[in-house]
């Protein structure tokens, strides 16, 4: 008898969703998805822009100071906003180039940024771009 099976079932597969789930965190493990949760929390107001301190470079945190009042990326319908999907391009050693789609209820919204390996091996971003305007440098 096999305890670690529901009675009756005879197959070996796990559930889907523990599966599915590993990937998911596996994936979010990567700094471009962390970047961009972390991206779209400041862009849709859910937290403060000093918040960024630290984990951008260059023109980036200043930029991101002018932009996030105005909260580009804050739902419309009180639907909090989701990182659905994230990509990368890797153009070169330490740098990341990554693009995000913003899902909040119906409205999809996209964001691309760049982040940079510093010679302390942490990740920072260099640049943010919404909706074909440049916000970092």
């Amino acid at each position: 008898m096999n305890r670690t099976r529901p009675a009756g079932r005879r197959d070996q597969r796990r559930p889907a969703a523990i599966a599915g789930s590993a990937v998911a965190r596996a994936r979010r493990n990567r700094p471009h998805y962390w970047f961009a949760d972390r991206l779209l929390a400041v862009l849709s107001g859910q937290r403060p822009v000093h918040w960024m301190l630290g984990h951008t470079v260059g023109e980036a945190y200043e930029q991101l100071v002018r932009l996030a009042p105005g909260a580009p990326l804050r739902p419309a319908d009180r639907v909090t906003p989701v990182v659905r999907e994230c990509g990368e391009f890797q153009p070169g050693p330490g740098v990341i180039e990554a693009f995000a789609r913003i899902g909040s209820g119906d409205r999809v919204s996209a964001m691309a940024f760049r982040l940079e390996q510093g010679a302390d091996q942490r990740w920072r971003c260099s640049a943010v771009e919404l909706g074909g305007e440049r916000v970092g440098v």
